[in-house]
């Protein structure tokens, strides 16, 4: 009789170890889940902010159509890339090619606001300068959305990579998650946007 009650407890130690352990770990997901969903609204802000950018910059940087363009297409991609990274934050083909993209759309934004410097009539626009000063404030949202994401993914892959934790991650297939970092140093700042 006692074997049996040994047992059984070993059985409900057990079960309530994997539930506790399964539950954390839906928990840390969802925490970083949500944490990409604030990048993602930043973004999206980011994205309407440049076709506007553009329409503005577009009628003083005339010879200057190549660049204008490229930030569209730049912009076009990091969008589409957004939507399929948003759809699955956890999926790290989606995650590499929204930072590959972001970094894409930093480096022609760069490019456009360098240019524009030659141009004294635009820089003091007034419509450019509040979509300047919009979009700058949108770029440290992104950088605090960014971060907080990252913090979410580490405690998220820690408490996944954590033993006995990564036995009950390995049985129900918790993945890795993938911070949402910038490889390229020229782009990890946020383009200069001042017109002062």
């Amino acid at each position: 009789m006692i074997p049996m009650l040994i047992l059984l407890g070993l059985l409900v130690l057990l079960a309530v170890f994997l539930i506790g352990s399964y539950n954390k770990l839906v928990l840390l997901r969802n925490r970083f889940k949500n944490a990409f969903a604030q990048i993602d609204v930043q973004l999206k802000r980011r994205y309407d902010l440049i076709p506007n950018l553009v329409e503005t910059a577009k009628g003083y940087m005339s010879h200057e159509r190549e660049t204008l363009e490229a930030v569209i297409q730049a912009r076009n991609q990091a969008a589409s890339a957004g939507k399929l990274a948003a759809q699955n934050p956890a999926d790290g083909q989606a995650m590499a090619g929204l930072m590959g993209a972001e970094g894409a759309l930093t480096g022609a934004l760069g490019k456009l606001f360098a240019l524009s410097e030659a141009y004294p009539d635009l820089k003091a626009n007034q419509n450019m300068m509040q979509l300047t000063e919009e979009l700058t404030s949108t770029e440290n949202k992104i950088s605090f959305a960014r971060q907080a994401y990252n913090d979410a993914v580490t405690t998220y892959n820690t408490g996944r990579e954590t033993f006995p934790v990564n036995i009950v991650a390995n049985m129900f297939n918790f993945v890795a998650a993938v911070l949402f970092e910038i490889e390229d140093a020229a782009q990890k700042e946020a383009p200069e946007v001042s017109f002062s």
